[in-house]
């Protein structure tokens, strides 16, 4: 485009700005000698030519201008002429001839030393235009869009020494995973002081795999260890490897590990790693090709560390199963370690480390809500203590409260309640029943598990639903205690047949879990009599294909019995003992209709009682019910001014009491660690 707009230019000025001048033939130029029309020229060399420039006696005309549009033609009066002709004796001597007869001065100039220049600046500025071009292009093509344009610096690594003094990460800041701790002190140790171990023959680990579920944690640690080395710690991502172009990979792959040895001890941190080292032979041809070579390049690099001792790899996955087994080997992947999900008390460390920040109030118990959050990991936790504070930050309040915990809690296991949300009365009873079978069921089989909270309160894709923990963190499963959860997912629809004798669709859900727990008891667990001991979930090498199932058509519809007699066990188990406990049934879900949620104590004096507990207490979260902000802001300030009003009573009841014995003062106050009114 820019090349096309000069030509434009050059022949609109080259037209117009030149008028008085025309180049003419040769053979032309000889005629008008000889015409008399001539009144003087020049001849200059160039180039192997003679170039002539003259001007006439008086003006003549030129038709050979194109207008405006094709096919027209324009007539102009010149002064001058430029011509060219060859450089031979009798093409000069008729020229000469034909001047010394009509008398026209003749001059010569020498040939200009700066053609060559000019030549060779027209020809070769295209040229170098283009070059500075592609090198624009490829140095923005090189740094994704960024970063200094330098040309062939796509080929190198991007990553960088992290700064000591920016990563504030600690061991200590990583809570709830001593073992996995350990085994990385272990590699800090040896970066910061080897010879205990080089004495006893130890060598140091050549890699070490973080593997595990999402959030527990991998990051951090290795965050933790480039905190506590104090060495060179390069952290890039396995698909910073790959880019646009055929082995960049394998080039960034050497670069990296040259800047490490260069600065070794050091550590290299590879997040997702599985981007780069999936196994190998699953695909021909294009970006399948470029990640192998990647993956080869890298084998190669770890394979022993000849000569590179004092560099680590440190790899972070969740995604082991589809590594390639030569990455995985001792010699590159070494120490492989598991960062699972927290027990009770990792969960309570991991609470601990993220409140330190946060504002608790006293009728926060840390250890209450581990027991309440089984399976989570360290991000859900973070998560959890995060939503508190939000929520009370929303609430105007200058700490986070249990309550605040408690609706944080359900916020992240099923999303924020839906209280404006309309809901027919008819549904609405039929939640109620749903969550109340679940319930008692629940109640009743509560061996393993204790019924901790159900509400009606949409939330998410859930009409309601019904908490429900185990006493204690479980590693193993018995065949009871599976029943028994079958049973209590199977109470919804139970409850539903035998209150209402019909079937709805809000209990899918139910039966998607108690297929799956059934399922697992039959293929993995050897709970199942017809089966017998053996495992069949995995898919494995088959006459049905290689990913086919690795059992007969026979089996697997054996399989399908025995999940099918599992759930219906349950289910019959279910409609048992809501039809012996009807009344309490009833009860609950009038308490519902009523309440909306009820909690563990509410819940057990109902069954127990028949009644609610004696001060079951306003609605914690008043600003739920209100519909705008409007509306939402004077119900918490009349929260807050009757909160204000109530301190104000007691601190006069206080007064009044001020003249009475010191038995008096026993019944009113209690000591501050006496918690027997908490849950």
């Amino acid at each position: 485009m820019f090349l096309s707009i000069m030509g434009i230019i050059a022949a609109v000025v080259g037209k117009g700005g030149n008028s008085q001048t025309s180049n003419i033939s040769s053979s032309k130029f000889v005629s008008q000698i000889k015409k008399d029309n001539v009144k003087s020229f020049e001849i200059q060399p160039s180039n192997g030519i003679y170039k002539i420039t003259g001007k006439y006696r008086d003006a003549q005309k030129d038709n050979s201008g194109s207008g405006l549009f094709p096919g027209t033609v324009t007539t102009t009066k010149v002064t001058g002429f430029t011509t060219s002709v060859l450089q031979n004796d009798s093409t000069i001597a008729e020229i000469n001839k034909a001047a010394d007869a009509k008398d026209v001065s003749m001059t010569t100039k020498p040939e200009e030393s700066s053609g060559f220049w000019v030549q060779l600046l027209v020809t070769g500025l295209p040229l170098l235009l283009f070059i500075v071009f592609f090198y624009i292009m490829m140095g923005q093509a090189g740094q994704g869009g960024g970063g200094n344009n330098r040309v062939m610096n796509f080929g190198k690594s991007k990553v960088k020494p992290a700064d000591k003094s920016a990563n504030k990460v600690r061991f200590s800041d990583v809570a709830g995973e001593e073992e996995e701790k350990q085994e990385l002190v272990e590699v800090v140790e040896f970066l910061k002081d080897p010879r205990k171990f080089v004495q006893l023959g130890a060598r140091i680990p050549a890699g070490v795999l973080l593997e595990g579920p999402p959030g527990t944690g991998k990051t951090l640690l290795a965050k933790a260890v480039a905190g506590e080395a104090g060495v060179p710690f390069y952290s890039i991502s396995g698909s910073d490897f790959v880019e646009m172009f055929v082995g960049v990979g394998a080039s960034r792959v050497r670069d990296l590990f040259d800047q490490a040895k260069k600065n070794s001890p050091s550590i290299i941190f590879i997040d997702e790693i599985d981007a780069v080292a999936r196994r190998r032979g699953n695909g021909t041809g294009g970006g399948n090709d470029e990640r192998e070579q990647t993956l080869n390049q890298l084998l190669v690099e770890m394979d022993g560390f000849t000569g590179n001792e004092g560099v680590i790899v440190i790899a972070a996955t969740n995604r082991s199963d589809v590594l390639d087994p030569a990455l995985l080997r001792p010699g590159r992947f070494d120490r492989k370690i598991l960062v699972g999900r927290p027990d009770v008390r990792g969960r309570e460390a991991i609470l601990k480390v993220h409140a330190k920040n946060k504002p608790l109030d006293s009728t926060v118990d840390l250890a209450e809500i581990a027991k309440q959050t089984p399976g989570f990991v360290g991000a859900d936790l973070e998560n959890l203590l995060n939503e508190a504070a939000l929520l009370a930050a929303r609430r105007s309040k200058k700490t986070i409260d249990a309550a605040d915990m408690d609706e944080a809690e359900d916020r992240v296991i099923a999303g924020p309640a839906k209280k404006n949300a309309v809901v027919s009365p008819k549904e609405r009873e039929t939640v109620a029943y749903h969550e109340a079978g679940h319930t008692i069921v629940g109640l009743v089989l509560n061996d393993a598990r204790v019924v901790h909270k159900v509400t009606i309160v949409p939330r998410g894709r859930a009409g309601g639903y019904a908490i429900m923990l185990p006493k204690e963190d479980q590693n193993l499963l018995s065949k009871n205690d599976a029943m028994e959860q079958i049973a209590g997912l199977m109470g919804g629809r139970a409850a539903e047949e035998i209150i209402f004798n019909q079937k709805s669709s809000g209990a899918s859900n139910d039966f998607e879990q108690a297929t799956q727990l059934a399922r697992a008891m039959v293929t993995q667990y050897g709970m199942s009599e017809k089966i017998g001991q053996v495992e069949l979930a995995a898919p494995g090498q088959s006459y049905y294909g290689e990913n086919g199932p690795a059992y007969s058509e026979k089996t697997a519809a054996t399989i399908d019995e025995e999940v099918r007699r599992f759930t219906t066990e349950g289910y019959e188990e279910a409609r048992k003992i809501i039809s012996e406990h009807r009344d309490q049934h009833k009860l609950i879900a009038e308490a519902l209709l009523k309440y909306e949620t009820l909690d563990e104590k509410q819940i057990l004096s109902l069954f127990k009682t028949g009644k609610m507990p004696e001060k079951p207490g306003d609605s914690e979260f008043p600003s739920e019910k209100a519909a705008t902000f409007e509306e939402s802001k004077r119900e918490l300030e009349r929260k807050e001014a009757e909160r204000h009003q109530d301190i104000e009573d007691d601190h006069e009841n206080d007064s009044n009491s001020s003249n009475d014995d010191s038995d008096q003062k026993t019944t009113v106050y209690k000591p501050k660690d006496d918690h027997s009114d908490r849950l």
